[in-house]
């Protein structure tokens, strides 16, 4: 079930308000976190960092559960020491679910300002959690709703089934009647690899085809085995020696 966040805004200021959901619709997401039950729950104890005195500072979040229609939306309060957060709304947010109540679900990403994923309202403001950074004074507390415009899936995460229709619509992508037709290009130590993981496995019974792919000035033979790959690659793999391979085998059966 989904929740029109502003009738849900409206429930909340109206306790009296026989507002229910009102769709079903399918979720669409990115990274979502889960709900898991309270009963998992793990308050930190730990000491203040440095020696410092706790700064709690208090977050209402705006919550709502579609298991439970019956409930109406609420803004449950948190407390947490900001000694020991980052300086983020969104760093507030995970210290919460991870430490506090591993129920919140909310959306996040890249925590770099460009996906947009982690969007709500922040003290009356539309604005991205990873970029709004916590108000230092413990005095007032925060206010984190979802998205005003949106239905809500759950808790601060919006339906974005008509935004990504909306999207499509517009055809987001390049459009050429005539296209570039590109020759064969070097196809970079990582593909050459797995081309060589198939021609290498005995249970595979299109090595030749395989191999007249390659029969070409650049897919393979542009390599110049200077090993760069090998060097780099941060699992430890060795795609020079794969590559070298497939030389030496085509090389083999052409003579």
């Amino acid at each position: 079930m989904i929740r029109p966040a502003t009738s849900a805004l409206r429930a909340i200021a109206n306790p009296s308000s026989s507002f229910r959901p009102a769709a079903v619709a399918p979720i669409v997401s990115r990274a979502l976190h889960a709900s898991a039950s309270a009963s998992f729950a793990t308050p930190s104890h730990a000491a203040p960092s440095g020696g410092k005195a706790p700064a709690m500072k208090e977050f209402k979040i705006y919550r709502w559960n579609p298991d439970t229609p019956a409930e109406k939306p609420k803004l449950q309060s948190y407390k947490i020491d900001l000694n020991q957060c980052g300086p983020m709304l969104l760093d507030a947010l995970i210290k919460i679910k991870n430490e506090v109540d591993p129920t919140l679900t909310f959306r996040r990403s890249c925590r770099e300002g460009i996906c947009g994923s982690c969007a709500m309202n922040i003290d009356g403001v539309n604005t991205l959690a990873c970029l709004c950074r916590i108000e230092k004074d413990t005095s007032k507390d925060t206010k984190i709703y979802p998205l005003p415009h949106m239905y809500i899936v759950k808790d601060l995460v919006p339906d974005l089934t008509l935004f990504y229709k909306q999207y499509k619509s517009i055809e987001p992508y390049l459009k050429n009647d005539n296209p570039l037709r590109r020759a064969n290009q070097y196809l970079g130590p990582a593909v050459l690899m797995q081309a060589y993981r198939w021609m290498a496995d005995s249970r595979d019974q299109y090595g030749a085809e395989r191999k007249e792919k390659m029969q070409n000035s650049m897919s393979l033979y542009r390599c110049h085995t200077i090993f760069n790959c090998s060097r780099t690659c941060p699992k430890g793999l060795n795609p020079a020696m794969a590559i070298s391979k497939m030389k030496l085998e085509m090389a083999t059966e052409a003579s």
